[in-house]
């Protein structure tokens, strides 16, 4: 079993960054697929961005591509994801997660969740 616990979010404005980190515990997720969702009120959890478990493959939503960036440091057990340019649709709790094997854009394969951070961006 992994504990996921998310920490960097905040109330920041229109143009600001943030970095969100994943820390994980119970057992190395250097095996897992990590990856970044986001839920924004009476919407859908919706896919951000996703790195293999070396890190090597990243994969991201067309909706941030070129303003956030998923990475991890196995060796601190800990994935991030770095917000650039954030905009008020941007404004939802995000949540790391992790699956063994390949990653993928659907949230009911993922087994390991955080318990999310929120993300407020003011216009």
């Amino acid at each position: 079993q992994v504990q996921l616990v998310e920490s960097g979010g905040g109330l920041v404005q229109a143009g600001d960054s943030l970095r969100l980190s994943c820390a994980a515990s119970g057992r190395t997720i250097a095996n897992y697929s990590m990856c970044w969702f986001r839920q924004a009120p009476g919407k859908e959890r919706e896919f951000l961005a996703a790195i293999s478990g070396r890190g090597v493959t990243t994969r991201y939503a067309d909706s941030i591509k070129g303003r956030f960036t998923i990475s991890r440091d196995n060796a601190k057990n800990t994935v991030f994801l770095q917000m650039n340019s954030l905009k008020s649709e941007d404004t939802a709790v995000y949540y790391c997660a992790g699956r063994l094997g390949y990653s993928n854009t659907v949230p009911a394969t993922y087994n390991e969740w955080g318990q999310g951070t929120q993300v407020t961006v003011s216009a």
